[in-house]
């Protein structure tokens, strides 16, 4: 049986009724290490959210040039109850909308657009899985955390950054799943070494049919070495800019190996942001291979 079958996975449709657009506002910005959490009332958002999903903000206010909104993945997501939803995110400054961005207080309202982009792939039945986010990228994982280990399954996170003050999530994880191995590449907190070096041993430990993971496109391609290694699928969300969020600009495409065996670009935002690894040719990011189809769908 090929590495992508061995485990049952299906992916969810929205609780709500899709991505919406609505007028957020401010509840509070924290700052975590180098990065800023925002929470934000967004009920329309949280609604239909499912582990993976990211949202599209609106940047610079009513009158700037900046037209392309910024995405950001969400987690700490709340559809509401006795009060409106919020949702959470987490921005690190990277050019004058993130810039911008960051600079706003509580009270400001965001136009908001989401959520957007093809959720985490739930396996149907409870299996074990490792869990590994790179920086910010353990944010999108913290929720699916939740919505694996609600279905019964046994979970391991594996949380890491180049330093300490680049780590994200890792006292939720810890709070939420008990069983995580903190890294840093330069060994002030946590294990000195790469996000993906206690990866085998977390496999083999757990016992793991899949591997779940989040960060910067390198760190990714590893991920999705060590499992093909240990033939287990794994499920990646890629950090691509998001420029439009909605796969009209075409600035987030990846080349694709389609289950057709057709290899296209493909959109992050719409056909992503999550990827069966194996699938992604990492190689071949960043590039214009001759092989490759238009962005024309992945032949799922």
């Amino acid at each position: 049986m090929s590495v992508e079958h061995r485990v049952s996975v299906e992916t969810e449709s929205g609780a709500g009724t899709g991505p919406v657009q609505e007028t957020g506002e401010i509840f509070d910005i924290t700052r975590v290490g180098s990065y800023l959490q925002f929470t934000v009332i967004a009920p329309g958002v949280a609604r239909a959210f499912q582990p993976g999903q990211f949202v599209a903000v609106a940047v610079g206010g009513p009158r700037t040039s900046m037209l392309l909104r910024r995405s950001f993945a969400l987690y700490g997501v709340k559809p509401g109850g006795e009060f409106a939803g919020t949702i959470q995110f987490v921005v690190a400054v990277h050019g004058p909308g993130t810039e911008w961005l960051t600079s706003q207080r509580a009270g400001t309202r965001l136009d908001l657009v989401g959520p957007l982009g093809v959720p985490f792939p739930i396996p149907r039945e409870p299996v074990p899985a490792v869990l590994v986010g790179g920086g910010y990228g353990t944010a999108p994982l913290l929720p699916l955390a939740e919505r694996l280990l609600a279905l019964g399954s046994e979970v391991e996170m594996i949380v890491g950054a180049a330093r300490a003050d680049r780590l994200f999530g890792e006292l939720q994880a810890k709070r939420l799943i008990g069983k995580v191995t903190v890294t840093t590449d330069d060994g002030s907190a946590g294990q000195l070494g790469r996000v993906v070096d206690p990866l085998p041993s977390a496999i083999e430990r757990l016992g793991a049919e899949i591997v779940y993971a989040c960060g910067p496109m390198g760190m990714l391609a590893a991920v999705g070495e060590v499992a093909r290694a240990h033939a287990i699928p794994a499920q990646v969300a890629v950090e691509e800019a998001m420029a439009c969020g909605i796969g009209v600009c075409m600035t987030c495409v990846l080349p694709v190996r389609g289950g057709d065996g057709v290899s296209r670009f493909v959109r992050s935002c719409v056909e992503g942001p999550v990827f069966e690894a194996g699938r992604v040719r990492w190689a071949d990011v960043g590039t214009l291979p001759a092989d490759l189809h238009g962005a024309d769908g992945i032949g799922r």
